[in-house]
């Protein structure tokens, strides 16, 4: 499957918890880590998530959020992947940015060279890269 979005990530179904109008899906990576999506019930259905199966979460590289390790701020976003920036290409008004999260885990972020400035990035620094919950697509297979 080719998709537009840079971060293609595969788990395991841990826990399905339902509401009203959105359900929060939680998968299990290959390397233990968790992440949060939460999506409409209706896709819960349409989409056969159960605990124990199998799904794909899709993030696009801008929503990608990027900030130092260390800072002592606490932040909302569920999905919170401590790593280490292994790549920064810079283009005219934007950056793209490789985290490695675990070995064979990396999120591709794309912020302002603004903030890659701002922030002092270069290759080797830690860095927090955070999702919201409701940035992640979800996909099963038929």
């Amino acid at each position: 499957m080719l998709t537009s979005a840079r971060n293609h990530l595969t788990g395991t179904v841990t826990a399905v918890v339902t509401g009203a109008v959105n359900d929060e899906i939680e998968l299990t990576l290959a390397g233990g880590k968790t992440l949060v999506a939460t999506i409409t019930h209706s896709s819960v259905q349409y989409l056969n998530l159960h605990v124990g199966g199998e799904a794909s979460a899709f993030i696009k590289a801008p929503w990608v959020i990027l900030t130092s390790a260390g800072t002592g701020l606490r932040f909302s976003a569920r999905n919170q992947f401590t790593g280490s920036i292994t790549n920064i290409v810079k283009g005219a008004i934007n950056s793209e940015v490789t985290v490695a999260v675990d070995p064979g885990m990396s999120l591709v972020s794309v912020i302002t060279n603004e903030s890659v400035t701002g922030l002092r990035l270069k290759e080797g620094d830690e860095v927090i890269a955070l999702v919201k919950a409701s940035s992640i697509v979800l996909a099963t297979h038929e």
